[in-house]
C-alpha cells in the first residue's frame, strides 16, 4: 500500500472514495502512518538512549553508587518504554494495514462519475420474422441443459451441458485460447483454488461476509473468481529484469483457462436467469504484466482484443467506459462490452476489462528495475512496481446465451459461428445431432 501517496493527495483519495461509494476513512488511515512514523522516531530515539546508558554501565568503576543505581534504573525504564512503543507500534501498524487495505485505486481521469460513457456501437441486433426465445427454451426444446437435476445435485445456479452446448463449450474455449496464443499470448492452465492472502492482494473480499467468494472451511483458501488471481499470484515477490531472458520481457502476456465460482447473491431481474448469472462458470482470461508508463496503451490493446473475439463471432455490441461507481477496488479504469440479447431486447455484460496500474503489484511486491541517467551521464538502476491489466477473452455460458438468441431460426435450429466450426468437428447447427 502507497501510504505516503495517500498522505500527499489526502483530497485527491478523499473524493475517489467518495465517487466509488465505498465506505473507508481515509484520512483516519493518513493519521495512523503519521502516528506510525513518529512511533518510529520515538522507538528509534529510546533505542540509542538505551544503548548509551548501556555503554556507560560497562564502565561502573567511574561511578558512585548513587550514581550507578539511577544508570540501572535509567535502563529498567527504558526497556519498559521501548516495549510499550513497540506494543502500541504493533497496534497502529495492523490498524493502519487493515484500514488501508480498503482504500481502493486512483481512477483515471476521463472514468466518469455515476453512468457508463457509451464508446462504440458494433454491429445491428437480428432482425426477426418471428418472436424469438430465450436461451432456455431453445435449451428445453433441444435438451442443451439441466438446470432441474443440477439443482437437486448441488442447488441452484448450477446447471448440466448436454448434447451441443457441450461440444459448443468446448470449441469456445479452445478457439478463445487458439486465438490468443497467435497474438502472441503464453497460454496456461491455472488452479482452482488460492490462499485467501493472493485473492486480498488481487482486490477481492474472501474474507467479508458479503463478498463474492467461496471460501474453503477451515483451510486458509478459496476458489477463485476469475483466474486473473492465480495469474497475478505466479509472480508474488517477482524482480523483473527486461533482457535477461525472453520470458521477462514486458509486456509479459498470459492467456489462462478456469473454472469460476462465485457466490452472485443478490442479483435479480430476467437478465439474471439461466446461465447468465450462476455459481461455476468457464472462462478464458488475459493477464498482462507492463511497464507502468504502457499500461494505458495496453489497457486499450485488450479491449481491441475483446472486439475483434466478437466480432468475429458475429455478435451485436456496445462497449463501455465504467463509471467510479462500478470500479472493483484493483481498477484504474474499466472497460465493459455488452451483447445483444434478442429475448430481453436488451444489452448484458458478456467482458470486462481493467487496467489495475501498480494496485495488485504492491500487494505482490512485483518490481522491475529500470535504467536511469543521472545529471552526470552516470547510469544506474532504480525499482518500481509493475503495473497488471486484465480482460475477458471469452465468459463461456454468456457467449453460450448470446449464440443460441442470436442466431436461431425460425426452424428451431442454431447457427454455429463460422470460426467454431472446424472445432466442432466441422457441425454447423445446433439441433440435428440425433438425440437419444
Amino acid at each position: 500500500m502507497n501510504f505516503r501517496h495517500y498522505k500527499e493527495n489526502l483530497e485527491k483519495m478523499v473524493e475517489c472514495v467518495r465517487r466509488r461509494e465505498v465506505e473507508v476513512d481515509v484520512k483516519k488511515v493518513v493519521d495512523l502512518f503519521t502516528q506510525y512514523h513518529a512511533k518510529q522516531s520515538e522507538i528509534s530515539q529510546l533505542r540509542s538512549e538505551k544503548n548509551e546508558n548501556a555503554r556507560l554501565l560497562q564502565n561502573l568503576s567511574q561511578f558512585t553508587e548513587a550514581e550507578k543505581g539511577a544508570l540501572i534504573e535509567r535502563g529498567k525504564d527504558l526497556r519498559e518504554k521501548i516495549k510499550a512503543a513497540e506494543e502500541e507500534i504493533s497496534w497502529t501498524e495492523n490498524e493502519m494495514y487493515g484500514e488501508g487495505d480498503k482504500i481502493p485505486n486512483d481512477i483515471h481521469p476521463a472514468v466518469p462519475d455515476t453512468e457508463p460513457a457509451l464508446l462504440q456501437l458494433v454491429g445491428t441486433p437480428p432482425n426477426f420474422d418471428f418472436t424469438p426465445k430465450d436461451h432456455l427454451e431453445i435449451g428445453a426444446e433441444l435438451d442443451l441443459f439441466d438446470f432441474e437435476t443440477a439443482g437437486d445435485v448441488v442447488g441452484g445456479k448450477f446447471y448440466y451441458s448436454k448434447n451441443e452446448v457441450a461440444l459448443l463449450e468446448l470449441a469456445l474455449v479452445n478457439w478463445a485460447t487458439h486465438y490468443m496464443t497467435q497474438k502472441g499470448f503464453t497460454p496456461l492452465l491455472t488452479p482452482d483454488l488460492v490462499h485467501t492472502r493472493f485473492a486480498e492482494a488481487c482486490g477481492f473480499r474472501p474474507r467479508s461476509p458479503s463478498g463474492q467468494m467461496y471460501r474453503i472451511m477451515d483451510h486458509d483458501a478459496c476458489l477463485i473468481g476469475t483466474s486473473e488471481i492465480p495469474l497475478a499470484a505466479l509472480y508474488n515477490g517477482k524482480l523483473f529484469r527486461p533482457g535477461a531472458s525472453a520470458k521477462e520481457n514486458f509486456p509479459i502476456k498470459l492467456v489462462a483457462f478456469s473454472h469460476c465460482f462465485r457466490v452472485e447473491a443478490g442479483h435479480r431481474g430476467r437478465l439474471s436467469r439461466g446461465m447468465y448469472r450462476v455459481h461455476q462458470f468457464s472462462k478464458v482470461e488475459m493477464f498482462l504484466i507492463s511497464r507502468p508508463e504502457e499500461s494505458d496503451e495496453l489497457h486499450q490493446y485488450l479491449l481491441n482484443l475483446q472486439i475483434e473475439i466478437l466480432k468475429e463471432l458475429g455478435l451485436h455490441f456496445r462497449v463501455l467506459d465504467m463509471p467510479a461507481n462500478d470500479l472493483g477496488a484493483s481498477a484504474y479504469r474499466k472497460f465493459d462490452i455488452e451483447a445483444w440479447f434478442p429475448s430481453h431486447n436488451d444489452y448484458g455484460e458478456v467482458t470486462s476489462c481493467s487496467n489495475c496500474t501498480d494496485y495488485q503489484a504492491r500487494r505482490l511486491n512485483m518490481r522491475t528495475k529500470t535504467k536511469v541517467t543521472d545529471k552526470d551521464g552516470k547510469v544506474g538502476e532504480v525499482s518500481q512496481y509493475v503495473h497488471t491489466l486484465n480482460g475477458t477473452a471469452l465468459a463461456v455460458p454468456r457467449i453460450i446465451m448470446a449464440i443460441l438468441e442470436n442466431f436461431q431460426t425460425k426452424e428451431g435450429l442454431i447457427k454455429i459461428p463460422k470460426p467454431l466450426v472446424p472445432f466442432m468437428n466441422g457441425m454447423e447447427w445446433i439441433g440435428k445431432m440425433k438425440r437419444d
